[in-house]
């Protein structure tokens, strides 16, 4: 009767773990593989030598299966005024890569419009920044 008992609680314990295995091993597969990139600097070369070649690079590269970059504070005032920016966002959206503007920023800066007809998606981006620092995406600023 001992180890009839003692087998029943053996192989209780063994289910117990591999039902904790695999919900780890589930975790895992769940991981995010975006990449995030806020971009708030209003400066050109940043932006076409930095933050725009490195974006889509890893868009192109397959380097993440997800990149988002988001157009914030100065970067909003640069895109408006820029057409290299303008054409090279848009053929970045063409590729896949999801491009968001803060409309806090962009209203500042009188820019909303002008972002929105690029086909920018703005909007507020304080929740949705803390959501992305609250996950697994990876996140990267310039």
């Amino acid at each position: 009767m001992k180890k009839l008992i003692f087998l029943l609680i053996s192989v209780s314990v063994l289910n117990l773990l591999s039902i904790n295995t695999m919900a780890q091993t589930e975790k895992l597969s769940e991981k995010s593989d975006t990449l995030c990139i806020l971009w708030t600097s209003g400066d050109i070369d940043v932006a076409i030598k930095m933050v725009l070649m490195y974006a889509n690079a890893a868009k192109l590269n397959k380097w993440f299966d997800e990149v988002e970059l988001i157009i914030w504070g100065p970067s909003s005032k640069l895109t408006s005024e820029n057409s290299e920016i303008q054409e090279t966002l848009t053929n970045m959206m063409k590729k896949g890569v999801k491009i968001e503007a803060c409309k806090a920023c962009a209203d500042q800066y009188g820019v909303s419009d002008k972002l929105k007809s690029l086909g920018i998606d703005v909007k507020y981006m304080g929740k949705p920044l803390t959501n992305i620092l609250k996950s697994d995406k990876k996140l990267i600023t310039f």
